[in-house]
Order: C-alpha cells, then sequence, then structure tokens
C-alpha cells in the first residue's frame, strides 16, 4: 500500500453486531425504573452515544431527573444485563475477523468506540483479535464522545506516535453511523460507511459506502486515500 496508512474501526455495528443486544440491555436496565425506550427512539436518536451520553441526553430530551450518581447506577446496571447477554457466543459481523486481519498484516489498525473497554476487549479476545490492534479508544478515554471529534483524534494521535509520517487524510475511519463519521471527518480522517445499522442516505457525507467489511477490500482504501482530501 502506498497511499493507505492506517485504518480505525468503530466498534459496534461495524465488528460486532451488538447493537441490538446494548438496545435490549438498556431497555431492561430503564425499565427497572418504569422507563420505556423504543427501539425507534434508540437508533434514530441515541445510537452514537457512548453509555453515560445516552442516559444523559434521554434525560435531557424527557426532562428527567438523573444526577451522576443516577447515571452511574444505570451504566452498571446496563453493563451487567449486556455482559450476561453477550456471554457464550460470537457476535461479529460475517467477514470482519478476515478483513481485520488482512488490514492489521499491511496497516496498523486501531478502535475508536463509545463502548466501554472490557466489552470491546472480551468480544476481541474470544475472537483471536485482540492482538492485531495498534490501540484501543473507549468509553471515556475522551472528555467528550462521538460526535466529538476527540476519540477519532486520540486515536490517530496516538498512531501517530508510533509512526510520525501519518497523516489523517492518508487513515480511513469506518463507521455504520452519521455520529461516527462526524467525528472522523472532524478528525481528518477519510470516512467509510457501513450499512449494518443505517441506510446509505441516513449515513450523511461519506465517500465510500459498502454493506459491511465483508464487502470492502484493502485496494478500495488504497484508491481512495490515492486522492488528495
Amino acid at each position: 500500500m502506498n497511499h493507505l496508512q492506517a485504518i480505525v474501526f468503530d466498534f459496534d455495528g461495524v465488528i460486532a453486531n451488538s447493537e441490538p443486544l446494548h438496545l435490549n440491555a438498556f431497555q431492561e436496565a430503564l425499565a427497572d425504573d418504569g422507563i420505556e425506550l423504543s427501539a425507534a427512539d434508540y437508533f434514530h436518536r441515541y445510537l452514537g452515544y457512548d453509555d453515560v451520553g445516552m442516559f444523559e441526553a434521554l434525560a435531557r430530551d424527557r426532562g428527567l431527573q438523573m444526577n451522576p450518581g443516577k447515571v452511574t447506577e444505570l451504566v452498571t446496571r446496563k453493563g451487567v444485563k449486556l455482559q450476561a447477554m453477550l456471554h457464550g457466543g460470537s457476535v461479529l459481523f460475517p467477514g470482519a475477523a478476515d478483513f481485520i486481519r488482512r488490514a492489521a498484516a499491511t496497516v496498523p489498525i486501531a478502535i475508536a468506540s463509545g463502548a466501554l473497554r472490557h466489552e470491546i476487549d472480551d468480544i476481541i479476545a474470544a475472537a483471536g483479535l485482540a492482538e492485531l490492534f495498534t490501540t484501543i479508544v473507549a468509553s471515556g478515554d475522551t472528555p467528550q464522545s462521538k460526535p466529538s471529534p476527540a476519540p477519532y483524534r486520540l486515536a490517530f494521535e496516538r498512531l501517530q506516535q508510533m509512526s510520525r509520517d501519518l497523516e489523517a487524510w492518508r487513515c480511513v475511519a469506518i463507521e455504520d453511523s452519521r455520529w461516527g463519521l462526524e467525528s472522523a471527518r472532524g478528525a481528518g480522517l477519510r470516512c467509510v460507511g457501513v450499512t449494518n445499522s443505517y441506510p446509505a442516505e441516513q449515513l450523511g457525507p461519506v465517500e465510500l459506502v459498502v454493506s459491511g467489511l465483508d464487502a470492502l477490500t484493502l485496494e478500495q482504501l488504497e484508491e481512495l486515500c490515492s486522492l488528495k482530501a
């Protein structure tokens, strides 16, 4: 590869098909307090947030009183429920592991996600992929979550520490939501959208759209990065 320098993956909705499980875990955590969350509301309004951001946004939208202690309680409750759902089964999208292995053999790769670190670690370890990622940016690693550029900016800065000649416009972010793509654009990365969670027309500005990692090639990313941003 002469032009592609690095790849930064979102996690939920790109590598792991865990968004439906996150929704169910949020629903169960909120239901304990008598709060309903529909699938339509989650996918339309809250999918791009990390756990803290999601509960805070829901509280703002509905005028609910949630102090930081209550948010922490809900995040913990949701995490317990999610772990129970994840236990014992692979949640990777078809072709995700193969693409990640090919990518890691070619360029440095990273993750920039709103998921909790232990959730990411557990899933990629079970898939035998943990050693392939140069760095992982997870929930809480930056003051602001997506759509802020902070998560992708931190991932790029960590990659750049390994190779000073990295340029953001020659590094690709792979995302499944408009919030994530906004974050990646703000950090100056090239943007590829996958339609695992939303149709192409709902992703917003994006340079390349594919149905999933099983439909993406490194040659496509090389061609994308050969074009000056």
